[in-house]
């Protein structure tokens, strides 16, 4: 693996942990971190809220983006599937039938005599 590529991963598990964050920190009725105060204000309720949108669309389109290059980069770096084809052709041989083992009569079985 290249090391672009297991920075990119690094980044993308930031990016994941931030935007999982990010939403917790949300209210669900989009108050977002409940703050109270002037309501004017960049902080205020309503500005917060706006804030975490903000951020929540941008890592989002991060996370997506991200998710998309790291995809082309691992499809290109791999051998063109024949590790895929190659797992799955693989073939077990043949197991022989294992002999049914014979039937020992019920001699203690008391049971028995209620079946029939």
């Amino acid at each position: 693996m290249s090391s672009l590529f297991l920075f990119l991963i690094v980044v993308q598990a930031i990016i994941a942990a931030a935007l999982v964050g990010v939403i917790l920190m949300q209210r669900s009725e989009g108050g977002g971190l409940g703050v109270g105060g002037n309501p004017t204000g960049l902080m205020s309720a309503r500005g917060a809220a706006d804030f975490l949108t903000r951020i929540t669309k941008w890592l989002a389109i991060a996370f997506v983006l991200l998710s998309i290059v790291l995809a082309a980069m691992a499809a290109e770096t791999s051998t063109g599937g024949s590790n895929v084809e190659s797992t799955l052709d693989r073939s077990a041989p043949a197991a022989a039938p294992a002999a049914p083992a014979p039937e020992a009569p019920a001699q203690n079985d008391p049971l028995s005599g209620a079946a029939g």
